[in-house]
């Protein structure tokens, strides 16, 4: 399959698509749109505009959606790309209560590449809350005017698109296929989206473009919103082997990442961006365990990819209890299905999804990569890997020994993975 096509997230296990890449001169928008690059003065005044958006939208009116206002929940499960977060998107987005987007940021990020991940928080942030409180016309920006479903970035693996009202792929309950959903809804009016969220208990936005907590704040205090923010790690060294797999594909996030001011990144031996991703991780736990503020008790839960591949079901439901939803007995069989396939995957299935042997896949970086590199990334992420519970190895011997264990157990004492409460009690 070719890296610019989407994934199939519907029968198999996936590990956090990257992005499609684009012609390095160009950037496409979704529907075949392209702009050229904006010049930095159009950046900067754009950005200076979203500044005082949120302020605007927050003092705002809300307007009342068929799911009462006091009742929807809204999820973001934050983490950064090749961690697993495309399945963790999925088993929130297979939830019959449950509207979920991919990474909605990818548009903001293609129409202003030549912005650095800092100066594009706040654009991504105030879509993300206008996705949150289903205005779709935030969208207006970032996609031509006249559009359709499939204008969304990776419209067909949200469920909540490919079933009624928004399209009639499948029953609102079943389980969806991106396979199946995309040729059937793409042609769909975009205004179907809106109608589709505001008709759900929960909205879930995936994203992978925060690189810290305190730019969430605003959100977190926002009282339009009931936010839940899942925050999904990964053993950097498995960040690292996925990386290789899929590096032109990333080639223009990593430099927004790097902040090169719109020039793409694909080779990085260096391994700058993944330093940064490690330092974006403990930046953000760090603010959510020791002493977090007030409004993010019980708000906050730090997931680890490696802990849902060791144990799905036991995972999953806590996940969904933090979100307030059930584990169905038809999400449960799905579960099984996508996480106990055969082998890791090959490299050709980068970008798509296969039923795989879950454990497998989480350590299949200490067959693939050389110790050297493994030692390069133990000394850049030190300290993430102390923090997220991550056991580095010495020689290449320990490396290869599977039976050495290198995920640590969660101790209270250390972190407090399930929200901020315990580590910091309220009065």
């Amino acid at each position: 399959m070719d890296p610019e096509d989407p994934p199939d997230i519907s029968h198999g296990f996936v590990i956090g698509a990257g992005s499609s890449p684009s012609s390095p001169g160009q950037r496409p928008l979704a529907g075949g749109m392209w702009l050229s690059r904006f010049s930095s003065t159009v950046v900067t005044a754009l950005l200076l505009a979203q500044s005082g958006l949120l302020l605007f939208l927050v003092s705002r009116p809300r307007t009342l959606s068929p799911v009462g206002s006091e009742e929807r929940v809204h999820v973001l499960v934050l983490s950064s790309w090749r961690s697993g977060s495309s399945f963790v998107g999925q088993l929130f987005s297979q939830h019959p209560d449950v509207f979920y987007l991919m990474e909605p940021g990818w548009h903001v990020w293609t129409a202003l590449s030549q912005g650095s991940a800092p100066a594009l928080h706040m654009a991504v942030r105030d879509l993300v809350r206008s996705v949150f409180l289903c205005d779709m016309d935030v969208f207006d920006a970032y996609l031509p005017w006249r559009r359709n479903l499939s204008d969304l970035f990776q419209s067909a693996v949200s469920r909540a698109l490919c079933s009624p009202p928004a399209c009639s792929a499948f029953p609102r309950g079943a389980i969806s296929s991106e396979a199946v959903c995309k040729p059937l809804c793409a042609r769909r009016p975009f205004g179907v989206a809106q109608e589709a969220c505001r008709s759900y208990s929960h909205v879930v936005i995936k994203e992978v473009r925060f690189f810290n907590l305190q730019v969430l704040y605003p959100l977190l205090n926002d009282p339009a919103l009931n936010l839940r923010i899942v925050h999904l790690v990964r053993d950097p060294r498995a960040v690292l082997r996925s990386r290789e797999q899929t590096a032109k594909a990333l080639a223009r996030d990593n430099g927004i990442v790097l902040g090169t001011n719109g020039t793409w990144v694909e080779a990085d031996p260096g391994l700058r961006v993944v330093s940064e991703v490690c330092r974006s991780h403990v930046r953000i736990a760090e603010a959510a365990t020791r002493k977090p503020p007030p409004f993010l008790r019980d708000r906050y839960r730090l997931v680890r990819f490696e802990d849902l591949a060791r144990a799905p079901l036991s995972e999953i439901r806590a996940l969904y209890d933090f979100a307030g939803l059930s584990l169905t007995p038809q999400l449960e069989a799905w579960i099984h299905n996508i996480t106990h396939g055969s082998g890791p995957g090959a490299r050709r299935e980068a970008f798509k999804t296969t039923s795989r042997d879950a454990l497998n896949v989480s350590q299949a970086w200490r067959h693939a990569l050389p110790f050297t590199k493994i030692r390069r990334v133990q000394e850049l992420c030190a300290g993430a890997l102390q923090l997220l519970g991550y056991r580095p190895v010495f020689s290449e011997k320990e490396q290869r020994n599977l039976a050495l264990d290198l995920v640590l157990p969660r101790g209270r004492s250390s972190f407090s993975w399930a929200s901020s409460t315990a580590a910091h009690p309220g009065p």
